[in-house]
């Protein structure tokens, strides 16, 4: 099925394009959200007649989708979920929730804008794509934690495995210095009861 698209499309083509596609994906996506018209020729006819007035509009959107852009480019947002000690996600991280933490930092985004380079589904730092435009896509980064105290330690640096290294060590020397404390305590009292029982050898040997 030919059609001619309203806006560049990504791995098809630029505005005013006339381009083949598979039936089904232009009555399922290009058609329905206004991104093409079937390339018939009054819908040609109809398209350069406002082709100056599209590619203007292009333009305007194109600049503020590069503006917010430049301020939501690399930005990292916390979303804080579940998780088991291994870092397995109770569930995963969706686009929609990518919007509404972007959303609730004051930046308009909508889930369908979002895309997932790979799912997640562990604790970390993950990257998701934003598309503001046709021609301005951004990327952002998950911080994917259990509480806000394990962000900021990933933020910093620190993956889920490391910190649980770190616990796991440190619970390692807690118990080994309550066997030390233990063992010294039990040595102090043997002593005590050898000095207790000298003095008692001593007598026997006078009498």
């Amino acid at each position: 099925m030919k059609v001619i698209l309203l806006e560049r499309v990504a791995k098809l083509g630029q505005m005013g394009d006339v381009v083949d596609v598979k039936p089904g994906y232009a009555r399922n996506f290009l058609l329905p959200q206004s991104k093409a018209l079937s390339a018939s020729a009054a819908n040609i006819a109809s398209f350069e007649a406002r082709k100056a007035q599209l590619e203007a509009n292009n333009l305007e959107t194109k600049a503020e989708a590069e503006a917010l852009g430049a301020k939501l480019d690399g930005q990292q947002f916390v979303v804080i979920r579940s998780a088991s000690d291994s870092g397995s996600l109770y569930g995963s991280v969706t686009p929609r929730d990518a919007a509404e933490v972007a959303t609730a930092e004051g930046f308009t985004v909508d889930r369908k804008q979002v895309s997932v380079v790979a799912p997640i589904k562990e604790l970390g730092l993950h990257t998701m794509e934003v598309k503001l435009h046709p021609e301005v896509v951004v990327s952002i980064e998950l911080n994917v934690a259990r509480s806000t105290e394990e962000a900021e330690l990933q933020a910093s640096g620190k993956s889920i495995q490391e910190l649980a290294a770190e616990a796991e060590a440190e619970a390692e020397f807690e118990i080994a210095e309550l066997f030390d404390d233990i063992g010294s305590a039990a040595l102090d009292d043997i002593e005590e009861e050898v000095a207790s029982e000298e003095p008692a050898e001593e007598e026997k040997d006078e009498a």
